[in-house]
């Protein structure tokens, strides 16, 4: 599953770091790539929606940050 956040308050690059490693820490998560405003995570396995968007926006408040919108998108690509 890969999912998109969107985060408030991340003004600097070093926000970047710091929500990266926070989101590390969030169970099932095992790939992000953060950009300023925003972050892209995979997760792997059966877990629990409900647990994962409470544990990523556990995490991005304790980088101090706000999650604005979290959307879970496709997995696959488009088709032609």
């Amino acid at each position: 599953m890969r999912i998109e956040v969107a985060i408030e308050g991340m003004l600097a690059v070093h926000a970047k770091h710091a929500v990266f490693t926070a989101l590390g820490a969030v169970a099932g998560i095992t790939r992000a790539e953060v950009e300023l405003g925003r972050a892209l995570v995979e997760v792997e396995g059966s877990a629990d929606p409900a647990a994962l968007r409470a544990g990523i926006q556990e995490a991005v408040e304790a980088a101090g940050f706000r999650v604005a919108g979290v959307t879970v998108l496709p997995r696959s690509l488009p088709t032609l």
